[in-house]
């Protein structure tokens, strides 16, 4: 419970932030430009049958009202300024800007007023537009490049690994071997073990490593998909870590059968284990055939493994029976790459730490603009998730050096999906003033509340098959 509500917390004041500051670019040219916002909210506040509640006592904590003066034409009151709000549903925020037809659903009639949003100048809502886009762009490449500064750049350089990698069956019928060396493709050498590295393999038409200390170049076919090389149970490619007990937690069953720091996995059941990623694909299996478990009897059955240990202290190997827990643990700690090799570590000044963070940035949005062609793919919308998905990406303690990295990751990607060409999204809005500078015509009123409404329900719909895959995660469907 503990570490879903660190994750939660994460998740919610990184949304926060860059939910604030989007809408706070709309704000700012709005502002510039004299158009008036008659609201400005942190989170939605839908009216239910409850609204009366909290119109009585959130509302007066929360929410600041404008000052109310006549009007010059008919002496009635009204708002000429902005209501500051803090919404009760945490999925978002809004700027309502007066005079722009947007999910706010305002009804536009009369004359355009001075201060309205379609009372301005073409280039003028363009800028009011792309706003909060911009700075959702800037600020993820203003957090990377202060993550760059504070904590500077630290990886580890693959042609370092010395232990190699392994590969799965469809690497191995490629030419690859466990223990080769990953050095790079025809499309330049590798950095690091990241995303990029997949990215590059896929579409690659020669990779080189390094096997018993000599370069050999395997030949690819360049059109590998993304998606089964990542997902795939083993995955393509993973570093070769020995599956070597780093820490035993007390009261687990690894603690029960007297396991200890430095030994060995090397078996379980009928299966031989060499690294960490071959005794998780074991239990993998094991997992996926408890959901055809129907009773406790055969849960236990199924939990209960041949566990064989090469003990450090005595160099013998022994082999006990585990009962692992309800949820597939044994309670060991797995050494990592940290175990084995020292990272390298990039220090940057201030003025250095920009060039490095907008690279690294834009580094990121290019591999995701690339991997986005798998959406529209049976496995892409499987992989598609929700808050669920986001929210596990936090890490489980509170760390800021990568509450940062997450977030920035998050703003880069939320700019670049608002800026898509899909009505009710900010790109929506900016095809159709773009139209309207070319062609100098303005799409009708009529038009543009209808795609309004498509374009919202193409969101909501996008947003429940994201959530559901979350729960049929949860649920173990999928």
């Amino acid at each position: 419970m503990e570490v879903f509500l660190i994750k939660a917390l994460q998740l919610i004041l990184s949304i926060s932030l860059l939910v604030l500051l989007h809408e706070g670019g709309h704000f700012f040219f709005a502002k510039l430009f004299k158009v008036r916002v008659n609201k400005f909210y942190l989170f939605f506040n839908p009216k239910f049958h409850i609204a009366s509640t909290y119109d009585t006592w959130v509302r007066k904590l929360f929410r600041m009202k404008p000052e109310v003066v006549p009007t010059k034409e008919n002496g009635e009151k009204e708002y000429i300024g902005t209501e500051y709000g803090l919404g009760w549903l945490p999925l978002g925020g809004y700027c309502a800007i007066d005079g722009m037809i947007d999910e706010t659903n305002q009804k536009l009639t009369g004359d355009p007023k001075p201060w309205e949003f379609r009372s301005k100048k073409t280039w003028q809502r363009l800028l009011i537009m792309i706003g909060g886009v911009l700075v959702n762009f800037l600020l993820a490449l203003f957090i990377y490049s202060m993550i760059m500064f504070h904590w500077g750049e630290s990886y580890f350089a693959l042609k370092d690994m010395s232990m190699g990698m392994e590969f799965s069956k469809q690497a191995k019928d490629l030419g690859f071997k466990d223990g080769d060396i990953l050095l790079g493709t025809d499309q330049g050498e590798f950095k690091d073990f990241q995303a990029d590295l997949y990215r590059d393999l896929s579409t690659a038409k020669r990779a080189d490593v390094m096997r018993n200390g000599k370069k050999v170049s395997i030949k690819m076919p360049g059109d590998l998909n993304l998606l089964e090389m990542m997902q795939t149970t083993p995955r393509f490619v993973s570093p070769y870590i020995p599956s070597e007990i780093d820490s035993v937690m007390p009261g687990t069953p690894a603690a029960k059968a007297g396991f200890a720091k430095g030994d060995k996995v090397v078996g379980i059941n009928n299966y031989n284990v060499a690294t960490w990623t071959q005794f998780t694909n074991v239990i993998s299996r094991l997992n996926d055939q408890m959901t055809d478990q129907m009773t406790s009897e055969d849960s236990l059955k199924l939990r209960t493994v041949m566990v064989a240990v090469n003990h450090k202290a005595t160099g013998k190997t022994d082999t006990t029976k585990v009962v692992l827990t309800p949820d597939m643990m044994m309670g060991v700690g797995m050494t990592s790459l940290m175990s084995y090799y020292k990272p390298v570590t990039v220090k940057y000044g201030f003025f250095e730490s920009f060039p490095a963070g907008i690279r690294y940035g834009l580094d990121v949005l290019g591999g995701y603009i690339s991997d986005l062609k798998y959406v529209f793919t049976s496995d892409g919308a499987k992989s598609l998730g929700g808050f669920g998905a986001i929210g596990s990406l936090f890490p489980a303690t509170w760390d800021w050096y990568l509450f940062w990295k997450m977030t920035a990751f998050l703003s880069i990607i939320l700019a670049f999906m608002n800026i898509l060409p899909i009505p009710a999204l900010d790109g929506g809005h900016v095809l159709f003033l773009l139209y309207e500078m070319i062609t100098g015509r303005a799409p009708s009123e009529k038009f543009l509340i209808y795609a309004e409404y498509v374009g919202f329900g193409l969101l909501v719909l996008l947003m429940i098959v994201a959530n559901l895959n979350d729960v049929l995660r949860w649920l173990g469907v999928m």
